[in-house]
């Protein structure tokens, strides 16, 4: 069986607390640089409820008359009536409805990078994950602002207190394929305008 590595012994000098080549006496494991690792808590349960009616109706009604048009009136035929020439109408009527019902839930967790420090002593994070299971990928990516103020002493964060969050979660497979309609049915929706 072979040897299993083991960390080098911590050694101290002169019997104090301080260790060789640390950079601080009291480490914080807080992501405070560019590159640390900071561990994003990942929880959205989102639901949307909307319905809207709209109604609309108007009626146009136009009458014409030509009783005196310098004596050239008297050149019509007998039989037209010169005072009710031209009679127009019309009727208009649109109702619409629509409604809208959404309900989301994910949670994950996901470990993301400080890519940059802000003047202010933000943290600019940002990360990316895939997990593949057979023939399905998932695939989620984040990225956001976060206050130092809010990463917890066990270096987390959640997801509301990102600010600027961008959280994409898709997939790709065998599931999601069949899920998607033909390329065919896609082009007939375009095509066919009602």
């Amino acid at each position: 069986m072979a040897d299993i590595p083991r960390p080098a012994p911590i050694t101290h000098v002169n019997n104090s607390l301080w260790q060789p080549g640390a950079q601080s006496f009291f480490h914080d494991p807080r992501a405070m640089h560019i590159g640390d690792v900071i561990t994003v808590n990942v929880s959205i349960t989102d639901a949307a409820k909307l319905q809207n009616t709209t109604s609309r109706s108007r009626t146009n009604s136009d009458n014409a008359g030509l009783s005196n048009f310098f004596g050239l009136e008297k050149a019509l035929p007998g039989t037209i009536d010169p005072t009710s020439l031209v009679k127009m109408g019309s009727d208009n009527s649109n109702v619409g409805t629509g409604s809208v019902q959404r309900q989301e839930s994910i949670s994950m967790t996901l470990a993301a990078l400080v890519a940059q420090v802000l003047p202010n002593g933000n943290l600019v994070i940002d990360g990316h994950q895939q997990v593949r299971v057979n023939n399905e990928l998932r695939d989620m990516r984040l990225s956001g602002i976060v206050r130092r103020e809010d990463i917890t002493q066990d270096n987390t964060v959640n997801l509301a207190q990102i600010a600027e969050a961008r959280v994409i979660y898709g997939g790709q497979g065998t599931v999601s394929d069949v899920q998607q309609p033909r390329y065919g049915s896609q082009l007939f929706d375009i095509v066919m305008p009602w």
